[in-house]
């Protein structure tokens, strides 16, 4: 995962919500926060899909290559839940 990529995403991402907070505050049109929201909600997708890829790249494949059986039953339940969890 990479890590400062993410935390830089994440900055913009709180920067953004800010600015939805001030535009609230400021009695701003409501298309205009709700354009903005959406543009969060986008931000947060793409976040999500990043830290989705580290798991994979280095969770998922660590639980399988162990060859333990019980990890890698764990982590299909777990990837199993996260599809069905996330992908709404």
């Amino acid at each position: 995962m990479n890590k400062e990529k993410n935390l830089q995403r994440l900055k913009r991402i709180e920067g953004q919500v800010r600015g939805i907070h001030k535009m609230i505050d400021e009695d701003r049109y409501c298309a205009e926060i709700l354009v903005q929201i959406s543009s969060v909600q986008q931000a947060l997708r793409g976040l999500s899909k990043q830290v989705m890829q580290g798991h994979l790249e280095h969770c998922v494949t660590s639980a399988f290559a162990s060859r333990d059986p019980a990890k890698a039953v764990a982590m299909q339940k777990e990837l199993l839940e996260l599809m069905y969890k996330y992908s709404q």
